[in-house]
């Protein structure tokens, strides 16, 4: 019995923590003329590198979220409202949350190390 739970946490240790789920972050874009990407409740400004689910809720008819960057490049619709879910690999670089037709004031940077 000693031996079988030896080996249990043995095996626990050596598992990867690439084989953790991934980070769940969220991204809302208006009603009114804001967007953003938090981790909880805190504004994401930098991550680490690595697998991350995102859950968009978009909340106007009149903005969209779009998440570019090094390998990544999604959007929800203009007109389309309702939550969206992303499974995304962020890699190193820069990252921008915009909301295409309002792109000079509704945006966020992300950097990803």
């Amino acid at each position: 019995m000693k031996l079988v739970a030896l080996a249990a946490l043995v095996a626990a240790l050596l598992v990867p923590s690439a084989l953790a789920a991934p980070t769940t972050l969220t991204g809302t874009v208006g009603p009114g003329f804001t967007i953003t990407l938090k981790k909880g409740t805190a504004k994401v400004t930098k991550l680490k590198a690595g697998a991350y689910v995102i859950k968009v809720s978009d909340k106007s008819n009149a903005h969209n979220f779009h998440l570019k960057g090094p390998g990544v490049n999604k959007t929800t619709g203009v007109s389309q409202q309702g939550t969206v879910t992303w499974k995304v690999t962020l890699k190193k670089g820069k990252y921008t949350i915009v909301c295409d037709p309002h792109a000079t004031f509704m945006k966020q940077t992300v950097v990803v190390s």
